[in-house]
């Protein structure tokens, strides 16, 4: 497609994505987010003639799209269980894999008033989804990024979610000498030579790489939460597929007790979640 015009439709300005290698499910999310319409409303008037001014949106974001930009960046928004999330580069993208991590927590923990962490929030997505389950517990997420953690305030605004407190610092560190009865993280653990991380170059390194081959904020989170679990006390970590032999190992020496790993849908391990006796 050449320069746009107001005679652009969504069915060419959905061939014109395609022919720049953009996935049609991709394009109809982005044109969807441009104009309001559902997908089912582009397909079923998907003659009807665009603006200009959506047309030459539409085309930036296809351009930022196939230079391999995560969608959520171009829309600004992320859903994660079932939450409208704000996102930015200041955040990693949620995962649907992450869901486990929740999925887990809320098995494993009541509806009754707890006190509950989830270190390294980004984008809250993992204290959201708690906080919009448990009105009740108290939820502490925290981040080392001011960056983050105003992306986080937006979403804990935009969800009405009272029940979260936002703190800055690093790892259990922004904990102070409160105790906890679970801390969950999605840390850092990709190592430094992963060959995965050409492919995630737009989202912020900080929050993806770890030290000792992906291990060493996932280690630290292990030792610092020793002094922040109450009795009884449950951490989830989700880590690297190949991480939770060692992780296990690493918490069994910590002191740590019913260690178990949970696989996530694709078969791969996930979360690995154990009680400070």
């Amino acid at each position: 497609m050449g320069n746009v015009s107001e005679q652009e439709t969504a069915r060419s300005l959905l061939a014109a994505a395609n022919s720049r290698g953009v996935t049609r499910l991709d394009a109809e999310a982005l044109l969807s987010a441009l104009t309001g319409r559902s997908r089912a409303q582009l397909t079923a008037f998907d003659e009807a003639p665009m603006d200009a001014m959506t047309s030459a949106m539409f085309m930036a974001g296809v351009e930022r799209r196939a230079s391999g930009e995560p969608l959520a960046y171009i829309t600004g928004i992320r859903e994660f269980w079932s939450l409208p999330l704000v996102v930015s580069p200041a955040v990693l993208v949620p995962r649907p894999e992450t869901e486990l991590l929740v999925e887990l927590c809320l098995q494993r923990l009541g509806s009754e008033m707890l006190r509950v962490a989830d270190l390294g929030t980004g984008s809250l997505a993992i204290a959201a989804a708690l906080a919009s389950e448990r009105p009740r517990w108290e939820i502490v997420a925290t981040d080392r990024s001011d960056e983050a953690l105003a992306v986080a305030a937006i979403n804990r605004s935009r969800l009405r979610l009272s029940n979260i407190e936002l703190r800055s610092g690093d790892w259990c560190a922004a904990l102070g000498n409160d105790r906890f009865d679970a801390i969950l993280s999605n840390p850092p653990y990709i190592g430094e030579a992963d060959p995965a991380l050409p492919a995630l170059a737009h989202e912020p390194r900080a929050a993806l790489v770890g030290a000792d081959e992906g291990y060493s904020d996932l280690l630290d989170i292990v030792a610092g939460a020793r002094a922040q679990l109450k009795s009884g006390g449950l951490l989830m970590l989700e880590h690297g597929t190949g991480q939770a032999r060692r992780l296990a190992a690493e918490l069994v020496q910590a002191g740590y007790a019913r260690v178990v790993c949970h696989r996530d849908l694709a078969g791969h391990e996930r979360v690995t979640e154990a009680l400070w006796p």
